[in-house]
């Protein structure tokens, strides 16, 4: 798939949003740009399933933050991002819904990374359904991507 049109300079995609604990949250757009251009490391902190199941981004790196099954903490992230992401490198890290990439970017600030969260994730917010994949998200933004 190809990576959405850039949006037009200077709208609110193009900058990260402030955030606490770690660099910001930004757009699937804008850190699909970082990655591509070699500004940044993606990291995908999905779970191995989850990427298995539902689609992954070729090209970035899977490192859960939780596995399944029981969504227990994965001991070797620290060690995994350090192999992954240059000291002091930019890191853009993606989950489903943007809610677990939080919690990672946070760690991977403490880690002294510049880390930002990707917003929406994978798949997006649920919509009025309950369904993924309909509101937002990197698939639904025509961002790269495939499924086994």
């Amino acid at each position: 798939m190809n990576a959405a049109a850039p949006s037009p300079s200077g709208s609110p995609a193009e900058q990260p949003r402030p955030a606490e604990g770690y660099a910001g949250d930004v757009s699937p757009e804008l850190a699909c740009r970082w990655w591509q251009a070699g500004e940044a490391v993606l990291v995908d902190v999905r779970s191995d399933a989850e990427r298995e199941w539902v689609g992954f981004v070729p090209g970035a790196v899977p490192l859960a933050w939780k596995q399944w099954p029981g969504m227990q903490m994965n001991a070797a992230f620290d060690e995994g991002l350090r192999a992954a992401v240059p000291t002091g490198g930019k890191v853009v890290l993606l989950c489903r819904s943007g809610v677990r990439s939080i919690a990672a970017a946070r760690r991977a600030a403490e880690m002294g990374l510049e880390a930002y969260n990707i917003l929406e994730g994978f798949e997006g917010d649920p919509d009025a359904d309950g369904h993924r994949g309909n509101k937002g998200g990197w698939r639904k933004r025509g961002l790269p991507w495939r499924q086994n």
